[in-house]
C-alpha cells in the first residue's frame, strides 16, 4: 500500500503529522507490512507555517499510482487553490483510491474537482470558502467519509482522520488508537 502526503509551504505541520503517525502504525504495528509513505512537495523543502523546515521524498512526481493521497490545510491552501501549476499537480491523484484533506486541506480537494457533488468538512473558518466547491459543507461532523474522498475538520481533527483511514484500510482503527492513547470512535 502507497500513501503519499501532500507537502506545502505554510501547511500546518499537526494536520500532516496527526494523520501520518496514525498510518504508520498501521506498519509499525503488522497490520500491513508492505505501506510506504511519501512526502510529496513541489519542491525540495518546505516551510510551515510556524518555519518548520520538512524534506520531501519525492519532489514534481505524479500523485498517480498512490493508494491513498492526504492532502494538510494550512494558510498556504488560500493561495495554493488559485495556483493552476499546484492544482494540476493535485489532480494527478484523480485515480487514487482514496484522497484525505485535512481542515483547510479540503479546499485544495474541492479546487482540483474531488469534492464535486460530495458532502465534505473542513475547519470552522473555512466552512464558506468550501460551499462553492461541494453538494454540503457538513458542519457537525470531524470526518466525512464521501466514499473516494474523505475530509476533516480543524487542526487536531488530522488524528481523527488517521485513525478513519485506519479503520477503513486495515480495520485497524481501534488498535491503533489505543496504542496512541486517544479515544476511537467507530465510523
Amino acid at each position: 500500500m502507497r500513501i503519499a502526503f501532500v507537502a506545502f509551504d505554510r501547511m500546518n505541520m499537526l494536520d500532516f503529522f496527526g494523520a501520518y503517525d496514525a498510518l504508520m502504525r498501521l506498519k509499525t504495528l503488522g497490520f500491513v507490512e508492505t505501506l510506504t509513505c511519501n512526502t510529496c512537495a513541489l519542491k525540495d523543502e518546505v516551510r510551515d507555517i510556524h518555519g518548520l523546515t520538512l524534506k520531501a521524498d519525492t519532489v514534481q512526481s505524479s500523485l498517480d499510482g498512490y493508494d491513498v493521497v492526504v492532502v494538510p490545510g494550512g494558510i498556504g491552501t488560500r493561495t495554493l487553490m488559485r495556483d493552476e501549476i499546484f492544482l494540476a499537480w493535485i489532480k494527478s491523484a484523480r485515480f487514487a483510491p482514496l484522497k484525505a484533506g485535512v481542515c483547510t486541506g479540503a479546499l485544495l480537494l474541492g479546487a482540483a474537482g474531488f469534492l464535486k457533488d460530495k458532502r465534505a468538512t473542513t475547519h470552522s473558518n473555512a466552512f464558506d470558502v468550501l460551499t462553492p466547491y461541494c453538494k454540503e459543507v457538513v458542519e457537525n461532523e470531524r470526518v466525512v467519509d464521501a466514499g473516494e474522498v474523505i475530509t476533516s475538520r480543524g487542526v487536531s481533527a488530522s488524528i481523527d482522520l488517521g485513525l478513519h483511514l485506519c479503520e477503513r484500510l486495515a480495520g485497524a482503527g481501534e488498535a491503533v488508537a489505543k496504542g496512541m492513547e486517544y479515544p476511537f470512535t467507530r465510523p
